[in-house]
């Protein structure tokens, strides 16, 4: 990349024929240039599909991650799979799933949560077939299922102000529907 922008470099790619112009005359018209290209890289901005900042798994990042949410998750995942056991790659999947792929749960996070409940006594792993390295078998032990009924009950007022926290900030933005709409409309056009 040599660091101009694909739209500067497509419109300085043309000839362009040039008249002799008056000193005020040049100015006006590179000013002209400046702001057609900025319109051009406005529309395709605004063009662009939204896409929120960071990783999808941000959302639970930090004081959440703290907070067991995840543990919570696959402690509970786990438990209502049928059979009673689970592995990686299906909890990952569950997990985007349920979230409407807003949290993205990277195996590099989900094979060590799963390791660490594993040497913790919350979940036995076994191997689907013992006789070769296949998928890695999780089921919930009577330690893993106290610790499940645990966090469900510790995590739930959390949650809970996270909810309410996300419901406020939505209500500060957009208002309280039709009614703060109407009157924004009624404002503008006055």
């Amino acid at each position: 990349m040599n660091g101009k922008d694909p739209s500067e470099e497509t419109a300085t790619a043309k000839p362009v024929r040039r008249s002799p112009q008056p000193a005020q005359g040049k100015a006006s018209a590179a000013a002209a240039r400046r702001a057609a290209s900025e319109a051009r890289r406005a529309t395709a901005d605004a063009a662009a599909d939204f896409a929120p900042a960071g990783r999808p798994s941000d959302v639970f990042g930090g004081e959440l991650r703290r907070r067991d949410i995840f543990s919570l998750l696959v402690l509970h995942l786990i438990t209502r799979t049928d059979g009673g056991a689970s592995y990686g790659n299906q909890l990952i999947e569950q997990i985007e799933g349920l979230t409407r792929g807003i949290v993205s749960v990277n195996p590099n996070t989900m094979y060590p949560l799963l390791r660490e409940l594993e040497s913790r006594g919350l979940v036995d792993g076994y191997w689907e077939h013992p006789e070769k390295r296949s998928r890695r078998l999780y089921s919930v032990t009577p330690a893993g299922a106290a610790e499940y009924e645990r966090l469900m009950h510790a995590m739930e007022p959390f949650l809970d102000s996270i909810v309410e926290s996300i419901t406020l900030i939505k209500r500060e933005v957009y208002g309280n529907g039709a009614v703060q709409r109407k009157k924004a409309r009624a404002a503008r056009k006055r």
